[in-house]
């Protein structure tokens, strides 16, 4: 549900009204076009444009849109809400988790910014802990599940795009063993890893998939060493939910095929190593919510977006998809946006941490 909170001194809604006084067939004829023109110019001068400048917003990143990654894709998100609202978002990079997540919240909140945005799993406890304390700000989180009167949450069905990046991975591979670089064992993360296989196992059911785990988001060293013990093991495509292009380094390297995630701007740098990458497009909702905090709401409904809706979608190929691959998948896409969803029922929508 919504909570309305206010929180500027006043909100004032100003109405205008035109009156025009009636007369005969006569007088309507002498209405010139000039007249109608300049009363149309005197109509749009009057409109108020929409003013957004109350909205003090504030976006905390686990690590920097540098990564090329999960915070970059944020970042595009951030830049459109600047863009079509005319404010400036002040922005905090390479944030940890867990206490120091609480005290950057914490003065986020002190220092005025009433919309606080947390983009990574671990600062969902954090910030429920700060909007506790700042029932006047609005929190958003990305990614958690638990939410305030004042702070909701963000997400969206990435397991669709996983779904079908996993039917590009199965078609690539020469020997049905697939490699899965994850940072951690977390709900996110694991129906990723689930979605992955049933897509490569819809067109190769004896395809493998074993996961390597790193245990951080962004360690491009790490994830490197964990992508290239899946290659010693027999994988010959890689996929990931990390959030360097590490794992397509070493895909490069061994000769073998990548799946990114995030985004696709990677794909330019691994032109023969380079699949696709299931996508995300942040930018609508982060509008929606300074939009929403000018109108004095906070929205603590979880949103979790779909292909369908356009906050997931898939990346570009690399040449060495075929065509036939492309065409399976934009079948499948099809089907999941008209709700004819290939995923078990429990894939649908996840919000419980006991799923």
């Amino acid at each position: 549900m919504k909570q309305r909170k206010v929180w500027a001194a006043a909100f004032a809604a100003v109405a205008m009204f035109a009156v025009a006084a009636c007369g005969g067939d006569d007088a309507a004829e002498e209405v010139t076009e000039e007249t109608e023109a300049a009363a149309e110019e005197t109509t749009e001068e009057a409109t108020p444009a929409e003013d957004y400048s109350m909205v003090k917003a504030a976006v905390v990143y686990i690590t920097t849109p540098g990564d090329k990654g999960w915070s970059y894709m944020h970042d595009l998100g951030i830049a459109q809400m600047e863009s079509e609202l005319g404010i400036e978002v002040t922005r905090l990079e390479l944030v940890p988790e867990g206490a120091e997540a609480v005290a950057v919240f914490d003065k986020l909140a002190r220092d005025g910014y009433n919309l606080i945005m947390g983009t990574s799993f671990g600062y969902m406890d954090p910030m429920l802990e700060v909007a506790a304390k700042y029932p006047n700000v609005c929190f958003q989180h990305a990614s958690g599940y638990k939410t305030a009167a004042n702070m909701g949450n963000y997400f969206g069905a990435m397991e669709e795009a996983r779904y079908l990046s996993g039917i590009a991975a199965a078609s690539s591979s020469k020997s049905g063993k697939l490699g899965y670089v994850a940072a951690f064992p977390i709900p996110e993360v694991l129906r990723g890893i689930n979605a992955f296989t049933l897509g490569a196992r819809s067109v190769n059911p004896a395809a493998t998939v074993q996961v390597a785990w790193t245990s951080t988001w962004y360690d491009p060293a790490v994830e490197k060493e964990a992508a290239q013990s899946l290659l010693a093991a027999g994988a010959d495509v890689l996929a990931q939910h990390q959030d360097s292009p590490a794992t397509g380094e070493a895909a490069k390297e061994a000769g073998a095929k990548w799946v990114g995630y995030n985004s696709d701007v990677a794909a330019a740098d691994f032109p023969d190593t380079w699949l696709t990458s299931p996508k995300w497009n942040w930018g609508p909702h982060y509008v929606k919510l300074g939009k929403d905090v000018a109108a004095g709401t906070c929205d603590s409904t979880p949103y979790y977006g779909t292909m369908a809706d356009g906050m997931i979608t898939l990346g570009a190929y690399g040449s060495s998809v075929s065509q036939a691959t492309q065409d399976l998948i934009a079948e499948k896409a099809a089907d999941i946006i008209l709700g004819v969803n290939p995923l078990p029922p429990e894939y649908v929508r996840y919000f419980s941490h006991a799923n």
